[in-house]
C-alpha cells in the first residue's frame, strides 16, 4: 500500500477508512480489495475521467466484475433529481445489485449525486468518495451527507449515508486552477476557525505556501478531515455540535441559490457567509481580533467581488434553508478563536444587518 495518513470515521453502520497520500495509485490500492469481484459503478464527469481517471482507478478496473464509468455534468447541474433517476436507470441496466459499489471520483456536486444515488438504489449500496478537489477533500467526502438541490433550495433533499472509503490523493490537485484551490482552503478556514485554534494559526503563518505549486499538502488535508471526524463522531446527525461545520453556509447556500451560476465558486460564497455571521457576532459582542484575523486569511484567498444582489431573495432563501426550522434558521456565529453559539436571530437584524453587509462586504 502506498504510504498514506490513514483516519477513521466511526458511526453507527460502521468505520470509514481515510486515506490522504500523494500519488494518484492511492486509489486503487486502497480500493482493489472492496471492489473485487462486484459491479462497481463510477459516477464522474468526462473532464475529469480524463485527467484522472485512468491513473486513479484502473486497479479497480481490473479487479471488478463489471466496470461502468458514469458521467454526470460538471458542477451544481449535476444536483438536480433528473440526473438522480437518471443514474438509477443506468445503475439498474447494469446490472447494479444490493452489493455492487458506487465510486465517486470528482468534487463536491459529484460526491454529493453519487453518495444521494448510493444511499437510495436498492435503499443503500457501498460507497466509496475519491474526491479530487481540495474542498471535497477536505469537507464534503467526509461525514456520510449526501443531498440534491431543488430549484431555489441547495441540498433540500439528501441522505446520510456513510462511505466505506475515501481515498484523497493530493496529486490530482495540481491540475486544479488557482481559483478553486483557493475556494477549497476556505473550508480549511472554517474547520479551524472554530475548531482548531492550532491550524487556524497555522494556516496564518503558511497559506502562501499552501497555495504554491507542488505544495505537499496531505498534513493539511488529514488535519481537516481529522478535526470534521471528532465532530461527525460526536453528533452523526447534526442535532447539536456538527451545526458548527454549517458556519458560513446559511448565508452561503443562499448566495448560491440566488446569484446567476458560476458567479461564485462554493467556496467563496461561503467566504462571504462567514464574514456575514461574524459581522453578525460583532453585533452581540465578539472581540475585534477574531474578525481582524478571519477577514485577513479571507482577503489572501482573494474571493471575487460580491455581486449584486438584493436582501428580499436572500432572505427567501435562507428561510428555506435546509438547516432552517419553524421557528427560523440558526446561525452559527463565532464567539472567538475555537469557540461559537448557535443563535436564532430575529428576521428584522438579520434584515437590517444583511442589507449592510451587501452594500459593503469589508471583511472579504
Amino acid at each position: 500500500m502506498p504510504e498514506a495518513e490513514r483516519l477513521e470515521l466511526r458511526h453507527a453502520t460502521g468505520v470509514t477508512e481515510l486515506a490522504v497520500g500523494r500519488g494518484r495509485e492511492l486509489a486503487g490500492a486502497a480500493l482493489a480489495g472492496w471492489a473485487a469481484g462486484r459491479a462497481v459503478f463510477v459516477v464522474t464527469s468526462a473532464p475529469i475521467w480524463e485527467l484522472h481517471g485512468r491513473a486513479c482507478l484502473d486497479a479497480v478496473a481490473e479487479v471488478a466484475s463489471s466496470f461502468e464509468v458514469l458521467a454526470v455534468p460538471d458542477g451544481e447541474a449535476a444536483k438536480t433529481p433528473e440526473v438522480a433517476a437518471g443514474l438509477w436507470q443506468r445503475i439498474l441496466a447494469g446490472g447494479g445489485k444490493r452489493d455492487s459499489r458506487v465510486v465517486t471520483f470528482g468534487g463536491g456536486a459529484v460526491g454529493d449525486v453519487g453518495g444521494f444515488v448510493a444511499g437510495t438504489y436498492m435503499r443503500g449500496v457501498p460507497l466509496a468518495h475519491v474526491p479530487t478537489t481540495l474542498l471535497a477533500q477536505v469537507d464534503a467526502a467526509v461525514g456520510g451527507k449526501a443531498a440534491i438541490s431543488l430549484p431555489g433550495a441547495k441540498n433540500a433533499v439528501g441522505v446520510f449515508h456513510h462511505p466505506r472509503h475515501v481515498v484523497a490523493a493530493t496529486a490530482v490537485l495540481e491540475t486544479l486552477p488557482p481559483r478553486q484551490l483557493k475556494a477549497g482552503l476556505v473550508e480549511v478556514v472554517k474547520a479551524a476557525a472554530l475548531l482548531d485554534p492550532r491550524l487556524f494559526a497555522e494556516l496564518e503563518r503558511s497559506l502562501d505556501g499552501l497555495l504554491a505549486a507542488g505544495a505537499d499538502r496531505v498534513g493539511l488535508v488529514a488535519a481537516a478531515q481529522r478535526a470534521k471526524i471528532g465532530v461527525v463522531e460526536r453528533d452523526p446527525e447534526e442535532h447539536g455540535e456538527r451545526r458548527v461545520l454549517n458556519f458560513g453556509h446559511t448565508l452561503g447556500h443562499a448566495l448560491e441559490a440566488s446569484l446567476p451560476p458560476g458567479a461564485l465558486l462554493h467556496g467563496e460564497a461561503v467566504a462571504y457567509g462567514m464574514a456575514f455571521a461574524t459581522a453578525l457576532a460583532r453585533r452581540r459582542g465578539l472581540e475585534a481580533g477574531f474578525e481582524r484575523r478571519l477577514g485577513g486569511l479571507l482577503a489572501r484567498l482573494d474571493p471575487p467581488p460580491l455581486p449584486a444582489c438584493a436582501v428580499a431573495p436572500l432572505l427567501r432563501c435562507i428561510e428555506r434553508d435546509k438547516k432552517a426550522r419553524h421557528d427560523g434558521p440558526v446561525w452559527v456565529l463565532p464567539t472567538g478563536v475555537g469557540a461559537w453559539e448557535a443563535a436564532r436571530l430575529p428576521r428584522s437584524e438579520v434584515a437590517d444587518a444583511l442589507a449592510a453587509f451587501v452594500e459593503s462586504p469589508a471583511a472579504c
